[in-house]
């Protein structure tokens, strides 16, 4: 069984002024999505900023997010690192925090061959019983995880179950899914792609949007699943617009200034990453004022 069906958060991680996590804030947005549809919670994932964050404020966002969701949805913790040794030890302390499952992002920055990988997440899956969702996204990483890798890591390694891909290369996905017969959980990590991955067998999306439109990201996966092609494909074409917005500049600098135009006073996020420029800070809104938030 997989972990979760559906619209996953890729959930934001919110500051106070002074830069320090705001727990009561990342309780208030559980809430939210738990009330408005969400399907599972990732904590500490790109759009959590997590490269961002010390292991001991990661760790505190897994015990937080399990306390906060109280077993409502499923919480996924990324622990993904471009160090192994780092990533298990990430990955023992969010088993030990009571998470359901792991999504761990392939090696950044030093990278590594395919073989690598394989030896990576081989690693990494002895160390826990957790399921373990893999993350392809080249443009983050510098790294792409080929088809046949990624379809051997999940043919022979029980709890690695699946994979999310931000590969943004549709053959490579249909690929996985031929070389795994249909069993992998493969989920979009586009929220452009949502429907053309769904149309390949997937469970669903772990989603940037769903941060501020957390119905509309469930109803896409939700309507497709219940064979409402029509109202799926409407729902993303229509989404398509504001998608762009948010990405405009790097992720999640334009989601934490969406949020903050949903009245959720999230922070700037941290340095590197800046706030939101002013000429796309109106087209920002534009595009969120057209799609109807």
């Amino acid at each position: 069984m997989c972990i979760f069906k559906g619209s996953g958060v890729a959930i934001i991680t919110p500051f106070h002024k002074d830069g320090t996590i705001n727990f009561p804030m990342l309780k208030k947005l559980i809430d939210f999505h738990c009330e408005n549809s969400t399907d599972a919670i990732i904590i500490c994932g790109t759009t959590g900023e997590s490269a961002a964050l010390t292991d001991e404020e990661k760790i505190a966002c897994y015990k937080a997010a399990v306390e906060y969701t109280a077993g409502r949805i499923p919480v996924i913790a990324g622990t993904g690192t471009n160090a192994t040794f780092h990533a298990i030890r990430l990955t023992k302390a969010a088993q030990e925090a009571g998470v359901d499952g792991l999504l761990i992002v392939t090696p950044y920055y030093n990278k590594t061959t395919q073989e690598g990988l394989i030896a990576h997440y081989t690693a990494l899956s002895k160390e826990t019983s957790l399921p373990i969702i893999m993350y392809n996204v080249p443009s983050r990483t510098g790294l792409n995880m080929s088809a046949d890798t990624a379809a051997y890591l999940i043919n022979t390694i029980d709890n690695i179950v699946g994979i999310k891909e931000a590969s943004g290369n549709i053959s490579q996905v249909a690929k996985i899914m031929a070389l795994t017969h249909g069993r992998a959980d493969l989920y979009s990590g586009n929220d452009d792609q949502i429907v053309p991955i769904l149309s390949l067998g997937g469970k669903g999306v772990i989603s940037v949007l769903a941060n501020i439109a957390p119905k509309d990201a469930h109803d896409i996966c939700d309507s497709y699943f219940n064979g409402d092609l029509n109202h799926s494909l409407e729902l993303q074409l229509k989404a398509l617009p504001l998608i762009e917005q948010l990405f405009c500049e790097v992720n999640p600098i334009p989601v934490k200034k969406a949020m903050h135009y949903i009245g959720y006073e999230v922070g700037d996020p941290r340095l590197p990453l800046i706030k939101l420029s002013e000429r796309n800070c109106k087209k920002l809104l534009d595009a969120m004022n057209e799609y109807g938030i």
